[in-house]
């Protein structure tokens, strides 16, 4: 194979470079594969790199083990043209410094994947939001540098937002999400899962701005309550998702109206539920006739 790649052979190189190399065959190939290529010869280094700078999906978890900060900053300095960036294993070093100037030089990203970066500020996000008006999909679980002011900064200017991940974003309180709903109003799934702040007020909010909601997670939401379900059922017709595990105030009073219409809950019914445990302790499930 090593053979047939190598340009005395006159086969992979002779082929466009950029009009089929790059599109239509590199693009199908590992990203730490291809950066191994780069070894081969010069040629094959100033091919990898012009497919570096033309690049269109850069996810680190590709490259295997944590991407050094370095090698990070070289594979993106040329590149302009980014759509979809991921960036959840870099969180050891990943700062504003390395960040920012990727985000300033792609305008076209619409999906930003941050899970777990806890080294960046809300000078991220601000930077995201100024340079990103495309933007559908962000991840920003476990950031908890997210802050009301950054957040506001995103929701006036990235208003085609469809998914947002704000899971652990634990500075955030109802009126940051009040006025990210409001201004993001094409919002198909939402996380506030891990989030002691956010309660009824900000999920009725949600249910009144958002109509096209399909996923919505509240894990541990402790102040959320029946009521605010209720709206949710009342608003959300297309709701086909809703995660309310440890949300102590939320009961099957308000649950099995959404149960009725098929939405998928992480909460068993009570019966459902007494049934298991039944199982657990005497080893089996008793027949009783659910239709009575």
């Amino acid at each position: 194979l090593m053979m047939s790649l190598t340009p005395s052979r006159g086969c992979l190189l002779d082929l466009p470079w950029e009009d089929i190399l790059v599109p239509h065959i590199l693009c199908h190939l590992p990203l730490q594969q291809l950066l191994s290529l780069q070894r081969v010869s010069k040629s094959f280094q100033s091919l990898i790199q012009l497919y570096l700078a033309n690049m269109r999906c850069f996810d680190s978890s590709q490259i295997g083990p944590p991407i050094p900060r370095a090698a990070f900053v070289n594979l993106l300095k040329d590149n302009e043209v980014l759509q979809q960036l991921a960036l959840q294993n870099c969180s050891d070093w990943l700062t504003d410094r390395e960040l920012l100037p990727v985000i300033g030089q792609n305008h076209h990203l619409y999906h930003i994947q941050l899970k777990g970066c806890a080294q960046l500020s809300r000078h991220a996000l601000v930077a995201i939001s100024l340079s990103c008006p495309s933007l559908r999909r962000l991840s920003l679980a476990h950031c908890e540098w997210v802050d009301s002011l950054s957040l506001r900064s995103l929701a006036d200017h990235c208003k085609v937002l469809e998914a947002v991940d704000l899971t652990a974003c634990r500075q955030l309180k109802d009126e940051a999400i009040c006025y990210l709903v409001q201004k993001c109003s094409r919002l198909k799934s939402l996380s506030l899962a891990v989030n002691a702040n956010v309660g009824d007020v900000a999920v009725e909010e949600i249910a009144k701005c958002c109509p096209e909601l399909e996923h919505l997670d509240l894990t541990g939401c402790l102040r959320v309550k029946n009521d605010s379900i209720r709206v949710l059922a009342e608003y959300c017709p297309k709701l086909r998702s809703l995660k309310v595990k440890h949300c102590h105030n939320v009961a099957e009073s308000s649950l099995s109206i959404l149960r009725s219409r098929g939405v998928e809950l992480d909460v068993e019914p009570p019966l459902q539920r007494a049934l298991v445990l039944l199982q657990d302790v005497v080893g089996f499930a008793p027949f009783i006739n659910l239709q009575i």
